[in-house]
């Protein structure tokens, strides 16, 4: 279910913000013309994981009463195709370790 939609922090912004069960899902939507370099899913890399990352920490700091919910971080890659648009979605595709 769809909580919210382009929330923007000084930290960084959230495309999606969804809601799976009782799991917040902090979504990162990348739409690439072509897969020549890694497509959509690889264009998300660390840098840009971080800035999710700090997003989905402020979002949840001015939303003390979801802070207890178990969260994670989706990667939605959107490629075009001769049939239009494929979309794949990624959950779980990365943590807050990864980060290091």
């Amino acid at each position: 279910m769809l909580v919210a939609r382009n929330l923007n922090y000084r930290v960084g912004e959230i495309d999606l913000l969804m809601r799976d069960g009782a799991t917040l899902a902090f979504v990162e939507v990348r739409l690439r013309k072509a897969s020549a370099f890694g497509g959509g899913a690889m264009s998300v890399g660390p840098g840009k994981q971080r800035k999710l990352a700090h997003a989905a920490q402020a979002w949840l700091a001015d939303n003390p009463f979801q802070s207890r919910r178990p969260c994670r971080f989706d990667v939605v890659a959107v490629t075009p195709s001769a049939s239009g648009l494929q979309c794949e979605w990624i959950a779980n595709a990365f943590t807050l370790d990864d980060l290091g």
